[in-house]
């Protein structure tokens, strides 16, 4: 189904990872921003204004947490859905995203790429119900 031209951030540091996410969601019709530190992130996300934000915690220059801090904290960005993408699994790590606001946080050795792109389409299917 096309994401009506939907864009996703994709912040990861894994140049690998980064291009398989980006390769598959771009496959599925969605427009991809790609930032590989926090601060590109962040300078992303307040420029683009993406539909969902895909977040690694570990980044360089701001880590994850520090981003989603600060999305969460301006009223015209804590909108936007952030689905956290870590190999970070510890309870505290994920009551602290999910504190934060984040609508899932997923580790990245339990889910497989195509559980994550299929989620991504169920947060933009919902934005888009939200829309219209």
């Amino acid at each position: 189904m096309p994401q009506d031209n939907k864009k996703v951030l994709v912040a990861e540091d894994d140049v690998f990872l980064s291009q398989l996410l980006s390769t598959r969601l771009e496959k599925a019709g969605i427009e991809v921003l790609k930032a590989f530190d926090g601060e590109e992130a962040l300078n992303l996300i307040k420029k683009e204004r993406p539909d969902l934000i895909l977040l690694d915690i570990i980044l360089p220059k701001k880590s994850g947490f520090e981003v989603a801090e600060e999305v969460a904290s301006n009223p015209m960005l804590r909108i936007i859905p952030i689905i956290i993408t870590s190999n970070l699994g510890q309870d505290s790590d994920v009551e602290r995203g999910m504190a934060l606001g984040v609508v899932e946080y997923l580790v990245k050795a339990k889910v497989n790429i195509d559980d994550l792109i299929a989620k991504v389409q169920i947060y933009l299917d919902k934005a888009n119900a939200v829309v219209r």
